[in-house]
């Protein structure tokens, strides 16, 4: 019995050390799978939203179709039709409509 017992007692302090090795893996796998990518895509957005010019074809986050007329700090004016234009936050910029617009062939 005593063998057991000294067999067991190892077993359990070696326990310690796997844990916080396995829970330091998790936590890297975490960083590099979801962590790291997503700021490096808000990071790509900034980006685009900073680099944005008057005459630019956007389409905002509700899906409206426009062309950038004016930019002020965080408003933009946005011409969705003849002279009809609206203003928006320039956070609500999605993505440029020559990237969202697709072509259909009957």
């Amino acid at each position: 019995m005593t063998l057991l017992t000294i067999l067991l007692q190892q077993q359990g302090q070696g326990a310690g050390w796997s844990s916080i090795i396995m829970m330091v893996a998790l936590v890297a796998i975490f960083y590099f799978f979801m962590i790291r990518p997503q700021t490096k895509r808000q990071k790509e957005i900034r980006k685009f939203r900073e680099a944005l010019s008057v005459g630019d074809k956007v389409v905002t986050a509700g899906g409206i179709y426009g062309k950038i007329k004016e930019i002020k700090d965080n408003i933009i004016v946005l011409e969705i039709a003849d002279n009809v234009r609206i203003r928006i936050d320039k956070s609500s910029i999605y993505a440029t409509a020559a990237d969202s617009t697709t072509t259909n062939q009957a």
